[in-house]
């Protein structure tokens, strides 16, 4: 009998995982993880976590399973939190939930299960796994999840061979709706909850708020940029060579203020994002503003008016070869070949028609569409077919 530990956060999805697997001979262990402590940044005085671990143990007291709750804050901190503030403070977005899954589910948490004898470790994503044979060697495929509305697999794109060999993702072939009748109709007390928002792990915690802790605010100035600025008319020189065109393509437009006007004051840059139009506080323009870029060296945010301002879009990005990562390594690119592909920069945006070429330095993805808000630090990830076969940290 295989014997499998699940992640139970909680949540409705992991509940409905544990008992599918039950349900399919195997032996299911349920742990919780806990992964944050600092109740001085949580927003309300509800102690999410407590709340949580509280409804796996319900769920694992329904199914009849051993539970257990293990501490894996340290690791969290070390690998997650100090993490973020690292990459906000170089003025780039991380995304915690893909580095949570590489670094902590499926590294620290399953090396924890295999050292209580398990054979897999399963989570409650909506993706599919399957396997093929390749050169007589088996393959690992990370696959969409059945329910369009819910695919995850955006979260699982640095996954390893290695890691997806012990994964197994019980739900990816539900929808959602099927997963909450099932948990209805087994009266497990996660039937109803709301799906979880805010860090992954960590609860309801703000960002700006979560920030503010380490990052000290300081004043800067709101800068407002023209669409008719000359910067956006640079004429394309036609006798580029593909690899200069690409990185024109990529390289962000650099501003200074003098490009611009004065329209208001920020309380630190690295608060900010690309493309993001909340917490501005500028009024008075006949569109919203939005964050076109930020400088942490100069503490300026530089912004534009209007969604279709040409300071948001760009058609192609680059991935430092240290960051190129395939979960299909047999599919992996050699210097100057290129892939046709569908990406995307960002969870649940709709795949984008483009073409990987790599270079010795590096892979540049060129888009058909120009992208809005392609934003440092986040994660591109690119699909063939329903597969998601690798991914990059933008640069």
């Amino acid at each position: 009998m295989k014997r499998v530990v699940v992640g139970l956060s909680g949540g409705v999805d992991s509940s409905v995982a544990a008992y599918l697997l039950q349900q399919q001979g195997y032996e299911v262990i349920g742990l919780f993880m806990k992964n944050w402590h600092d109740d001085s940044v949580t927003i309300s005085n509800d102690c999410p976590w407590l709340e949580d671990s509280n409804d796996a143990l319900l769920v694992a007291e329904k199914l009849g399973i051993p539970f257990q709750t293990v501490d894996l804050s340290e690791e969290y901190k070390e690998k997650i939190v100090d993490y973020m503030f690292n990459e906000y403070e170089k003025g780039r977005t991380p995304n915690p939930d893909v580095l949570c899954n590489r670094e902590i589910k499926f590294d620290v948490f399953m090396k924890i299960a295999l050292s209580l004898g398990a054979d897999y470790v399963a989570t409650g994503h909506y993706c599919q796994k399957s396997e093929i044979e390749v050169d007589g060697k088996t393959i690992y495929q990370l696959r969409a999840g059945a329910d369009n509305n819910k695919d995850q697999s955006y979260f699982l794109c640095q996954l390893s061979q290695e890691q997806l060999s012990k994964a197994l993702f019980p739900i990816g072939e539900l929808t959602k709706p099927e997963v909450r009748e099932i948990a209805a109709e087994m009266e497990l007390v996660t039937a109803e909850k709301k799906d979880s928002q805010g860090l992954c792990f960590i609860g309801k915690v703000r960002l700006p708020e979560f920030l503010q802790q380490k990052l000290q605010p300081k004043e800067g100035v709101i800068i407002q940029i023209d669409k008719n600025n000359p910067v956006y008319n640079l004429q394309k020189k036609d006798d580029l060579a593909l690899e200069e065109e690409l990185i024109s393509a990529s390289n962000k437009i650099i501003y200074s203020p003098e490009m611009g006007k004065v329209v208001g004051k920020h309380q630190g840059a690295h608060y900010f994002t690309v493309g993001q139009r909340k917490g501005l506080n500028v009024g008075g323009t006949a569109e919203g503003l939005f964050v076109i870029a930020t400088d942490v060296n100069t503490n300026t945010i530089y912004t534009g008016m209007g969604s279709h301002h040409p300071g948001l879009f760009r058609s192609a990005l680059f991935i430092e070869q240290s960051e190129v990562h395939w979960v299909r390594p047999d599919l992996a690119l050699a210097n100057g070949e290129q892939m046709e592909v569908m990406a995307r920069i960002r969870y649940r945006q709709p795949l984008q028609k483009a073409i990987l070429h790599q270079y010795e330095n590096g892979m540049y993805v060129s888009f058909e569409e120009p992208q809005s808000a392609i934003t440092e630090g986040q994660f591109v990830a690119w699909h063939l077919g329903d597969e998601l076969v690798g991914s990059g940290v933008i640069s």
